[in-house]
């Protein structure tokens, strides 16, 4: 599904709670995932906490089974607290860096790559980081897949990556599941803007859960109020949610 869901994100503000986690629990969400074909995964995320968040416990169970992670991250984050300076935006994402390198060890993967490309304007660059993930995906081993943030997820960052990794796999034969993050909470179960006949739920073990559970925590930046005021970039509300519902892909 390519149209973007932009316009439901901004009529869900995230101060007003979102969809509930309850109905989430209590929704099919699509058959389990099969991954024995998978022998290799590139997770791309829009910003630092985007795999983590959206699949942390796919990531550390892979890991865990011997399958090699990449983490690629196309922007440093520097835009999550828009009252920042110049210079307190350099050091959120030097700090957002740290965070992700953190969170991927926690994980069990090795160090990620940053694109370094400006948050919050990605769509302005989704040649180039199609061109860069051509590159990447390219070079990796057969058996590997790409996983990137879903094209309709609502936030433009995230449907710009979407975007550009669907493009990206197409050229190189490389398989695309996208997963959500923003979804959980403008959509609702059975919600007709969500392409639920391509949804799989993906398998998660205790121990897996518990890294991702515990890989989120990394990102205290996102999780605490910023230094210029206002609320956390990611309530507490929203990060029990994405942690209890699992994770989802569209395939």
């Amino acid at each position: 599904m390519s149209q973007g869901n932009g316009g439901r994100l901004a009529g869900a503000p995230v101060a007003g709670g979102g969809t509930p986690q309850t109905s989430w629990l209590a929704a099919r969400l699509g058959p389990d995932a099969d991954l024995t074909g998978c022998t290799g995964l590139v997770a791309v995320g829009a910003h630092p906490d985007d795999e983590t968040l959206g699949l942390g416990a796919t990531i550390a169970g892979l890991a865990a089974a011997g399958v090699g992670v990449q983490v690629v991250s196309v922007s440093d984050g520097g835009a999550a607290d828009p009252g920042a300076s110049p210079s307190e935006r350099m050091r959120l994402e030097a700090r957002r860096r740290r965070e992700l390198l953190d969170a991927a060890e926690v994980l069990g993967i090795g160090p990620p790559r940053s694109f370094g490309l400006p948050d919050g304007r990605l769509a302005e660059y989704e040649g180039r980081i199609t061109q860069l993930l051509v590159e990447i995906l390219a070079a990796a081993a057969p058996g590997t897949w790409c996983a990137a943030t879903w094209r309709g997820d609502g936030h433009p960052d995230h449907e710009a990556v979407g975007r550009a990794a669907a493009v990206a796999c197409a050229r190189t034969g490389v398989p695309l599941v996208e997963y959500p993050i923003w979804m959980w909470h403008w959509a609702v179960p059975g919600d007709s803007a969500v392409p639920w006949h391509r949804a799989y739920s993906m398998p998660r073990s205790v121990s897996a859960a518990d890294r991702k559970r515990r890989a989120v925590q990394c990102f205290r930046s996102q999780l605490e109020s910023p230094s210029t005021g206002g609320p956390p970039v990611l309530p507490a509300f929203v990060v029990d949610r994405l942690v209890a519902v699992g994770e989802v892909v569209f395939r």
